[in-house]
């Protein structure tokens, strides 16, 4: 797996007729558990604002609906001085935060199987949409951030279209427009239709698609999720599941039947022995660009 803002060398996933594919993975081992009880609205503020000013890559963060505390996953890169520093951020409010060790790396997944191309790297397909008349799809901002022209096939020979926009960091999605009127463009994930965007809800089920691993299934673990990459690339807002991925399914879509929920942004793991992953929610993107599923 590799970071795209260091080396441009991204790898995509997306499945064939220019459907759909989805993201990474991992579930959390030790555990450290809070002392300090439920986190109010402002001590709530006040932890999130200390992890920021901490800046700790491999870390993912959000509040744990069942007790309202603060979870935050630290994967394998996180030293154990790294936790201390979070810790001591944190001052007299780190007994509110919970902290959990997750195996392997989180990152962005940017390598794998079939794709869609530009002139450098490849990525997955989340969601074809349309605004009117003009079609487009949709990806990951991590994707099409510094991308020109999209191509269909590795020989880069069927172009797809221009990106007609691009939100990383802060946000991850993407959006590029079909110029190429000859390629099919079904608004489906596979073969399951999607005929509307909903927002997602802690418990809900919900697949993801891949190139590389095909189709998992799983839940809804979290909402409004922050995430530090590195490198200065923290998104926020992210959807939490425990649905397994495997490198290259950046861009991938997140989806409950026909509802389309998010587009994969990053996590660890594989799907031999599990894992977390992130997703931005797709409603967002849909709303930036006035587009809808279809």
């Amino acid at each position: 797996m590799t970071i795209k803002r260091n080396f441009r060398s991204r790898l995509f996933a997306v499945a064939a007729g220019l459907t759909a594919v989805a993201t990474l993975a991992v579930p959390a081992s030790a555990s450290e558990a809070p002392s300090g009880g439920s986190v109010n609205a402002e001590r709530l503020a006040a932890v999130e604002a200390s992890l920021l000013r901490a800046d700790v890559a491999g870390t993912a963060w959000g509040t744990d609906p069942a007790t309202g505390t603060l979870v935050v996953t630290a994967d394998s890169t996180v030293s154990d001085a790294n936790i201390a520093k979070i810790k001591k951020e944190a001052g007299a409010n780190a007994s509110a935060v919970r902290i959990e060790r997750t195996h392997g790396k989180l990152s962005k997944l940017i390598t794998g199987g079939a794709g869609i191309w530009t002139s450098q790297w490849r990525c997955s397909l989340g969601f074809n949409v349309r605004r009117g008349t003009t079609y487009y799809l949709l990806t990951a901002g991590h994707c099409t951030d510094g991308a020109g022209t999209w191509y269909a096939n590795s020989s880069r020979t069927t172009k797809i279209g221009a990106t007609a926009g691009s939100s990383f960091p802060t946000n991850d999605y993407g959006i590029v427009r079909y110029d190429n009127k000859s390629l099919s463009h079904k608004g489906a994930v596979g073969s399951q239709d999607i005929s509307s965007a909903a927002s997602a809800t802690v418990g809900m089920s919900a697949k993801r698609r891949g190139n590389t691993t095909g189709t998992h299934s799983g839940k809804v673990t979290g909402l409004n999720y922050t995430v530090n990459y590195g490198n200065g690339e923290i998104v926020y807002g992210l959807i939490r599941t425990n649905i397994c991925a495997e490198p290259g399914d950046s861009g991938g879509p997140l989806y409950s039947g026909t509802r389309a929920l998010g587009l994969t942004s990053g996590g660890n793991g594989n799907c031999t022995t599990g894992g977390t992953t992130y997703f931005q929610p797709v409603k967002e993107a849909l709303s930036r660009w006035n587009v809808s599923v279809y």
